[in-house]
């Protein structure tokens, strides 16, 4: 177990650079002088940044480390994400599709969780339920879930990613009521009729308990993302909400940080002055060692001597 960390040292999570995004031309040889590869398999934010720490990952009760993220409370039942998703079948498998906050309105996602619990959940050890634009589920005993959200397994094949086993029984049979229930709602006849994925599946994952507060050193956090935020709160670290800029996250720290800067439209330029600022604070000496992970699944581990490497050509990965 880490007992420490390295407080020369930031792991930065930044919009994803490839195809063409990074239009500066010294940016782009300086990222491609670093350590820069593609991660393999499906990314979670929170598995990836631990990993860089040297820390372990929680085993189960993700979901509920997101609640704790969004309010602040340790949560003390049985909880798992129920997050929306657009099950797309094509000609031989089914195609899951993550929908983004931004893509299913706060209204929308509380009518299809309201629905679910007035079809779904009467009578039954458990139910749905509603923090601002995240679903959850809780039950009184433990039920099987997946254990990577959504988001990490966007254009895959969802079956792939299923529990399984004797266990996985009531997982499936309880999928396959909520996207019977889903099927004719309003909220999705509407959104098909404006050309939008419907919500036709709810994916369940993270399912478990919210692990005992305990002390550990971590780096300063600055995040909006829920679920790491709940974590930091489980290690009591110290946390605050993304700033607006990198230079912000070097002042507001005496040391080495963690921060997850937001995904938006139109992230480009904003991205770039978030790397320059980066490059700056490793030439100044602020900073000795970076560890950037792009959002579509490119690492890069930036340290100062790599500077040098002047016989590095770009990246294939920044094409």
């Amino acid at each position: 177990m880490t007992e420490s960390y390295d407080k020369s040292a930031a792991v930065v999570v930044l919009p994803s650079v490839s195809g063409g995004r990074l239009r500066d031309d010294k940016l782009r040889g300086w990222l491609s002088r670093s350590a820069i590869e593609a991660m393999t398999g499906p990314t979670e934010w929170l598995t990836s940044v631990l990993h860089v720490l040297g820390y372990p990952c929680p085993e189960q009760g993700r979901a509920a480390l997101r609640m704790w993220g969004q309010t602040g409370d340790r949560p003390t039942v049985w909880i798992a994400a129920a997050d929306p998703v657009y099950l797309e079948l094509r000609l031989d498998h089914l195609c899951l599709h993550a929908l983004c906050r931004a893509a299913v309105p706060t209204s929308d996602l509380r009518a299809l969780i309201d629905h679910l619990q007035r079809t779904v959940a009467p009578d039954s050890d458990f139910s749905f339920a509603r923090v601002a634009s995240y679903g959850y589920l809780r039950a009184e005993q433990a039920i099987a879930t997946a254990s990577l959200p959504a988001y990490a397994i966007d254009q895959r094949v969802p079956s792939e990613f299923m529990p399984s086993g004797e266990e996985a029984a009531r997982y499936r049979a309880l999928l396959s009521e909520v996207e019977m229930a889903l099927h004719e709602h309003d909220v999705n006849q509407r959104r098909q009729k404006a050309g939008q994925q419907p919500v036709n599946s709810m994916w369940l994952w993270g399912g478990g308990c919210a692990p005992e507060q305990q002390a550990m050193p971590h780096p300063p956090l600055f995040a909006d993302d829920p679920l790491l935020r709940g974590y930091w709160y489980s290690m009591s670290g110290a946390v605050d909400r993304w700033p607006g800029s990198i230079g912000d996250c070097l002042s507001a720290s005496a040391a080495g940080f963690v921060a997850v800067a937001p995904e938006f439209e139109d992230h480009d330029g904003a991205m770039e002055s978030w790397l320059r600022e980066l490059r700056e604070a490793l030439h100044s000496g602020r900073l000795n060692r970076l560890t950037l992970l792009f959002r579509e699944g490119i690492c890069a581990d930036v340290e100062r001597s790599h500077a040098l490497r002047f016989w590095r050509r770009d990246s294939a990965l920044l094409d």
